[in-house]
């Protein structure tokens, strides 16, 4: 159950991505056509729509905006339709980054995302370049001094696959995408509350970078997260603060 430390990092993304509070509204639109589109506008039948509007409530997204953008997306208003595309490429030493985004003009986004890669020392590859470096699931992230075996019990009863335990105290618990709502609801049964919890793609290994690698890492990993089609830029690097 020994896992690498994810805290540090858990807590500076989540400092930088409080900077940019600004797009946070469009990406959770996004994510809520997407949603709706593909699998219904019942939230209560969708897990990936309430989901989104999980994140939707947490950046204060008001429910009358909410509403409107699912209407959109299931045909009872007229709107934009976006497509989901994913794009993978290598950053700084050779780091493995995978690029999630929602568009409603492909051409323009590959565009911006292939010239985000080049002019920050990274690659776009191909297809299947990177993503097998990559874990599909749902992830938790509990604060140091979180009690570990109310986590286990919770967590492993309502069908995740591991808790890990950071040389710092924080806590992993991850699950298959699936499972996602079920350990969330049965950890928040148990009083636990996650600082991080989301479906996302886990790095499988990591490259540690420093200094004026760290330095040219994060700016390409803030360049792409700063482009308006982006939902989300999942990375295998370790940075030194």
């Amino acid at each position: 159950m020994a896992g690498h430390s994810k805290w540090a990092n858990i807590q500076h993304r989540k400092s930088r991505q409080d900077d940019k509070r600004g797009k946070a509204w469009t990406r959770v639109i996004r994510e809520i056509m997407v949603a709706a589109r593909q699998g219904g506008g019942d939230a209560g039948a969708n897990p990936r729509l309430r989901l989104a509007i999980d994140k939707a409530k947490a950046v204060n997204l008001p429910a009358d905006t909410i509403k409107r953008n699912i209407d959109k997306a299931t045909g009872a208003l007229e709107g934009v339709t976006y497509e989901e595309i994913r794009y993978e490429g290598y950053g700084v030493g050779g780091a493995a980054i995978i690029v999630d985004c929602v568009t409603d003009n492909r051409v323009r986004t590959v565009a911006e995302v292939r010239h985000a890669f080049s002019k920050h020392g990274g690659n776009l590859g191909s297809d299947g370049s990177v993503a097998f470096q990559f874990r599909h699931c749902g992830q938790f992230v509990f604060a140091p001094g979180t009690d570990e075996d109310r986590v286990m019990e919770a967590a492993l009863d309502a069908g995740a696959d591991d808790v890990l335990t950071g040389d710092d105290g924080s806590l992993e618990v991850l699950c298959a995408p699936a499972d996602f709502e079920a350990v969330r609801t049965a950890l928040e049964a148990s009083g636990l509350k996650a600082e991080l919890a989301e479906v996302t793609m886990r790095a499988e290994n990591t490259v540690a970078l420093a200094g004026d690698d760290a330095e040219r890492m994060q700016k390409l990993l803030d360049a792409l997260e700063d482009l308006d089609d982006v939902q989300a830029v999942h990375h295998n690097a370790e940075l030194d603060a």
